[in-house]
């Protein structure tokens, strides 16, 4: 995916995570939901928080998944996981407070979790970036050392068959890199989430079975995936313990587990990339930079005879 641009206005996990947090502090202090969503609506860069606010108390779910329509796939799958949180403690009668605090906490650890990534990429990105202009730079280095490089590439066949294997090389290392920086990424933005939701459900004091169903309610009208939620739920029945501390344990294990496989996939990527620098920019290299500039010293060599 192409980076935004640098004025252009983007919407991060953390900042989903930091306006659900201001909601549940507003609705703990005993503010009304629509205001609530008035007041956080001053000074977003979102407008999701205006059009919660215009929509009325019960659109608010919808209006929320209607203008998460900015950012990236993690923020708009933050938002839409926020008006499934919104939408399955409203039907469940669970407070709203505790249940977006939760989902707040849920939605920081995430966001930790992808600036963890992101630093781990950082070595293994510029790496790529660095290593893909290697054959322009050898063929300006024969250029700098009075061999017309350069010409032997444009006017002559042996010039053409090394321009044409080192642009397919170099194509070939670019699309094999993007894949395996795009492999880096992680799979699932919102792990746990669905664990979340039920112990939501579950909280407003409804029976477990009616839990699973807000829950899969809920996947069908936001867009949330859900796992497996039964043997959390068949631990608590045979414990005869609260299923919401449980489900709330899992979801956290979960968001662990994806955090630590993230790292590890972003930790062997730098030994990953070295296959394309290998079998293709070297080559491309060689192709570019180094068989001109040996073509150039020939052709000189023979021309002085």
């Amino acid at each position: 995916r192409r980076p935004p641009h640098r004025g252009a206005v983007t919407e991060s996990l953390g900042e989903v995570a930091a306006i659900t947090h201001r909601l549940a502090v507003l609705l703990a202090a005993g503010v009304a939901p629509v205001s609530a969503w008035s007041h956080v609506a001053v000074g977003a860069r979102s407008a999701v928080p205006a059009a919660a606010a215009a929509s009325g108390p019960a659109g608010i779910p919808a209006a929320i998944v209607a203008a998460a329509t900015g950012g990236d796939a993690s923020a708009r799958q933050a938002w839409r996981g926020l008006a499934a949180a919104w939408a399955v403690a409203t039907d469940a009668g669970a407070p709203l407070a505790p249940s977006l605090t939760s989902y707040a906490s849920s939605l920081r650890a995430l966001a930790d979790a992808q600036r963890d990534v992101r630093v781990a990429l950082a070595g293994p990105r510029s790496t790529a970036h660095i290593v893909m202009v290697l054959p322009a730079i050898g063929a300006l280095f024969g250029l700098a050392l009075g061999f017309n490089t350069l010409g032997v590439l444009v006017t002559t066949p042996p010039g053409w068959m090394c321009v044409a294997a080192g642009a397919a090389l170099m194509l070939l290392a670019r699309y094999w890199t993007r894949r395996l920086l795009a492999s880096a990424q992680p799979a699932d933005t919102t792990p746990g989430l669905d664990h979340d939701l039920a112990a939501i459900a579950v909280s407003g004091g409804g029976a477990l079975d009616r839990a699973v169903a807000a829950v899969h309610e809920a996947s069908a009208t936001y867009g949330i995936t859900v796992g497996d939620l039964d043997a959390t739920l068949d631990l608590s029945r045979r414990a005869g313990v609260p299923a919401g501390d449980l489900l709330r344990g899992e979801a956290e294990e979960r968001r662990r587990a994806a955090r630590a496989d993230a790292q590890e996939r972003a930790a062997a990527l730098s030994v990953r990339l070295m296959l394309p620098l290998g079998l293709c920019v070297l080559p491309a290299f060689m192709a570019l930079g180094v068989l001109p500039l040996l073509i150039a010293v020939v052709s000189s060599t023979v021309g002085t005879f």
